[in-house]
């Protein structure tokens, strides 16, 4: 945990990356809390190195930056305006010195100076728990956000704004839904010791797998008991969170039931023409896809700005159905598989569809998407 002092602070830092770090420092805690102090972030500069850290006490953020350290010490400052300056500024370079009760950032033409919280009041950011396997950082920056895009943001029912987390032997299984669609995603990973299944705020794995985009190796941390969290660690940066206690529905169930009628399509195609029928979709947003002949209708109709249809060729499996979707539902699903070819699997009108890929896609992923029909009116 880092103590709270504060010394005569004085170190060169590139600005890029510190801006990048900060930035994404940021992202991770949130934008809510009533308490200054925990929206600042902490700035150590030691002899080894510069690092910059920051808590809600629901998340933490740690991470080291490269930099030329002349005085060391610790310091709090507002964390969002530090880090809107360090995006502003175009010099390569900035220097971080103590000035009185303000931390300056300094450039060749600038200074730019923030006032100092009280860091005696910050509760510092706690060491990750133990890691429990690890994943490849490009293949989980791709799974993660097709998953978090069915959690709800309806914080109300906090358990369907989480993503669970479930090993399944060398299989990492991530699972969301808002009631209205649901997303799993099955990825290798490497397990190190025990299980793993909890449910994580989407909003953080999501930031956190925009980060660790292009890293080679992600370890998962996790701790059980009356404080349990769970942790991502990867080069020189780590984000810890607090894990939701709501119970989450087995998914297992939604997908049992045998399709009326598959269409195989490739994504793009079918979602660049719900893209373009989409202004048409009415007051309610519904799409209909209709069954033909070897086609697919895609239909919209609204009474203020007209009606659309299209027609996309498609491969047919089963009975010829109608089903109407909400488009923007309907869209993300289709986006999440990008130009692969996928089979479109229609069930009764009060059971999902189901999404899933023809092929084996990059890195081992395995993505089923669920989307709930409209009821006819």
């Amino acid at each position: 945990m880092l103590p709270p002092s504060v010394g005569d602070m004085d170190v060169t830092v590139p600005t890029a990356e510190l801006a990048e770090t900060a930035g994404n420092a940021v992202r991770v805690l949130s934008g809510r809390v009533v308490d200054p102090v925990l929206s600042g972030l902490l700035i150590s500069a030691e002899s080894d190195g510069f690092v910059l850290a920051g808590t809600d006490r629901e998340r933490s953020f740690h991470a080291r930056c490269p930099g030329v350290t002349r005085r060391g010490g610790r310091v709090l400052v507002p964390g969002r305006p530090f880090a809107e300056t360090l995006r502003a500024l175009a010099e390569p370079e900035v220097r971080l010195a103590v000035e009185g009760a303000r931390l300056a950032v300094r450039t060749a033409g600038g200074r730019f100076a923030l006032p100092l919280l009280d860091i005696d009041f910050h509760p510092g950011v706690d060491e990750p728990p133990q890691v429990v396997g690890t994943v490849a950082g490009s293949v989980l920056a791709a799974a993660v956000p097709p998953v978090a895009a069915a959690a709800s943001s309806d914080e109300t029912v906090p358990a369907f704004t989480g993503i669970r987390v479930r090993s399944e032997g060398e299989r990492l299984v991530l699972v969301a839904t808002d009631r209205y669609r649901l997303a799993v995603c099955s990825l290798p990973w490497e397990p190190r010791r025990g299980g793993l299944d909890v449910l994580v705020p989407a909003a953080v794995l999501a930031e956190t797998a925009r980060q660790v985009r292009g890293t080679s190796r992600v370890s998962l941390h996790h701790t059980a008991g009356d404080a349990e969290r769970v942790a991502l660690t990867w080069l020189e940066s780590t984000v810890t969170s607090g894990v939701l206690a709501s119970p989450f529905p087995d998914e297992a169930k939604f997908f049992s039931a045998e399709a009326e009628c598959s269409v195989t399509v490739r994504a793009d195609v079918l979602a660049a023409s719900v893209r373009r029928v989409a202004p048409y979709a009415g007051p309610y947003s519904s799409i209909t896809l209709e069954v033909g002949d070897g086609e697919v209708w895609v239909r919209g109709s609204d009474p203020s700005t007209g009606e659309a249809e299209e027609r996309v060729e498609v491969g047919i499996c089963g009975e010829r159905v109608s089903r109407a979707y909400r488009a923007t539902y309907l869209a993300e699903a289709l986006n999440a598989y990008g130009e692969a070819t996928i089979r479109f699997g229609m069930r009764g009108i009060r059971q999902g569809s189901i999404i899933t890929a023809v092929d084996a896609r990059p890195g081992g992923i395995e993505l089923r998407y669920l989307v709930m029909p409209l009821v006819p009116r």
